[in-house]
């Protein structure tokens, strides 16, 4: 039954959206130091995070906020893409540890978009990739013995996508990720030598697969770099060696599905790892020295940011559907929970989620997540697209999902095709035909959720963000007759508009996802974009959009 607004200052959807969250990332080399991007003052701000007593001191100030940085492995500088209004297009700086001024990293090149930063193990090697109206481009800056940022080096360039860098502990090697010879999202490894520029060897397993890095070792005389293949149909943790051209896959028997690596033991004798299997986490203590794979005990829920803290633990921002995010401490040998390192401040009881399972139009297995509101169906529902398409969408703690609850509507969210860790043939359906088998499963789910009792039928309501906002769109275009209205929020309706507005990162990103440019490919941006469905929709649409996005 549908509840009447709740509009008092302390109702409990709003009490949720107004908790304070806080993300962290542990400097390597100095572990008793770390970085938060934390919206306690309101909005996002990085701080100087004290790991030993939980200290935050607020490192920045901006109007629109600081949504993440780079801390340096030995804690002395925090980095971050001073950019205009969240444009997303600018400069790295860096400022203290201790505090002061930003100083501009990069005062010698044009603006540009940027996703990727790194440092070695010894803080004296920058590495950044850029984007701009030439393509993309990797750069190597010294920090010299004064702290001072030497002239940036240019070591590679490409017109097409490219992810990283990762250094090697002493900074003499770098790994990017770029697309394989096809220009999609197949990747291959690159390395290089910064010293001299040299290419140094590449890692590919093929054109229909893809391989990408996360960290090299964490030991000066170790040049392996800590990657993933999924060329056997699932992302898979492997160790490489670019100089001499050793390669060894991590044997896993009895873990199946996608396993993500996520750090290395300062020793270098550990690898933490996550398995994936419909959208929950199952962590594991990989032994590098034994080849041996430690199932952990750790809490149900959603991890992210896991990495190896000091005192023998391991560090997670962990949370579920009834509890918001919170930076855990596990036991590095076991899993089991140690303490709260980081709380999110208390919020109302919320509704849990559950798992559902579904076939599509295709009989393409579907998994999603069901939370329903107190008494009988059938109810008003909201269905819900999760953002990238590159993302998978996991029990997590949503404000937006609970205050639907709180007024009446069951809540559903789908992993459509195109999302992640549920195998490469499932993700890269949609390559080069985006908008059709994502809303296919939509369908799919609104046929189910009919069917089961649970929705009430012709009141189904859509909504989503970025990537979700356009399937939101795209559904009611395209299958009109289905749904009660829509929502969408930061929306895509016109994809050769979107690619021509885009920063030159996201452009490269689309030229993969799409198959080429919007004159290459006018057909394929034609059925992949809403504006084509316009006159088709029928149910109402609230549609929120950047001002400067």
């Amino acid at each position: 039954m549908l509840q009447q607004p709740q509009l008092e200052a302390d109702a409990s959807w709003k009490q949720r959206f107004r908790r304070v969250t806080t993300r962290t990332q542990i400097a390597k080399a100095n572990p008793q130091r770390g970085l938060a991007a934390s919206n306690r003052t309101g909005v996002s701000q990085l701080y100087a995070w004290d790991v030993a007593t939980g200290e935050l001191r607020q490192l920045t100030d901006r109007a629109g906020g600081v949504p993440g940085g780079v801390i340096a492995p030995d804690a002395r500088w925090i980095f971050y893409l001073d950019d205009q209004q969240g444009n997303e297009i600018g400069h790295w700086v860096r400022v203290p540890f201790a505090g002061g001024p930003p100083e501009d990293i990069t005062p010698e090149l044009p603006p540009y978009a940027s996703w990727g930063l790194s440092l070695n193990r010894t803080s004296s090697v920058i590495g950044v990739s850029v984007a701009n109206d030439n393509g993309f481009q990797l750069y190597a800056l010294p920090v010299e013995a004064d702290d001072t940022i030497g002239e940036p080096q240019a070591l590679f360039q490409t017109n097409k996508l490219m992810l990283g860098p990762a250094l090697s502990y002493d900074g003499s090697v770098a790994v990017v990720a770029v697309p394989q010879g096809t220009g999609g999202l197949h990747f291959k490894l690159v390395a290089l030598d910064l010293r001299s520029g040299a290419h140094l060897a590449e890692l590919s397993d093929g054109a229909d697969t893809s391989v990408e890095m996360k960290m090299f070792a964490p030991l000066p005389d170790d040049m392996r770099i800590l990657g993933t293949s999924n060329r056997s149909g699932n992302s898979r943790p492997l160790l490489w060696n670019p100089r001499t051209g050793e390669r060894a896959d991590l044997l896993l028997p009895g873990v199946e599905g996608e396993v993500q690596p996520e750090d290395w033991s300062a020793d270098g004798q550990h690898i933490l790892l996550c398995q994936y299997r419909q959208a929950v986490q199952q962590l594991y203590l990989y032994n590098v020295l034994d080849n041996t794979a430690q199932k952990l005990e750790h809490p149900r829920g959603v991890f992210e940011g896991v990495s190896f803290g000091p005192d023998g633990q391991i560090f997670a921002h962990w949370q579920d559907a009834t509890h918001p995010p919170q930076l855990i401490a596990l036991d590095a040998q076991t899993g089991k929970l140690l303490r709260t390192v980081l709380i999110s401040g208390e919020v109302p009881p919320s509704r849990p989620w559950r798992s559902m399972t579904f076939p599509s139009t295709d009989g393409t297995p579907i998994q999603g997540w069901l939370a329903l509101p107190e008494g009988d169906g059938p109810f008003p529902t909201i269905l819900d697209t999760h953002g990238g398409p590159t993302a998978v969408m996991m029990e997590y703690y949503s404000a937006g999902a609970q205050a639907w609850l709180d007024h009446g509507y069951a809540f559903a969210t789908i992993n459509y095709r195109g999302s992640t860790t549920f195998g490469r043939e499932f993700e890269q359906q949609i390559w080069g035909d985006v908008g059709h088998w994502e809303v296919e499963d939509m369908v799919a789910a609104q046929r189910w959720l009919v069917d089961q009792g649970i929705s009430a039928p012709h009141q189904i309501l859509l909504t989503g963000w970025s990537y979700g906002g356009y399937l939101t769109l795209q559904a009611l275009g395209k299958r009109p007759e289905l749904w009660a209205g829509g929502l969408a929020g930061i929306a895509i309706a016109d994809w050769a508009i979107q690619y021509e507005d885009s920063a030159e990162t996201l452009k490269g990103y689309l030229l993969a996802l799409l198959g080429g440019t919007p004159d290459e490919k006018p057909e394929v941006y034609a059925a992949a974009s809403p504006i084509t469905y316009v006159e088709r929709v029928q149910a109402p649409v609230l549609v929120i959009q950047g001002s400067n996005d």
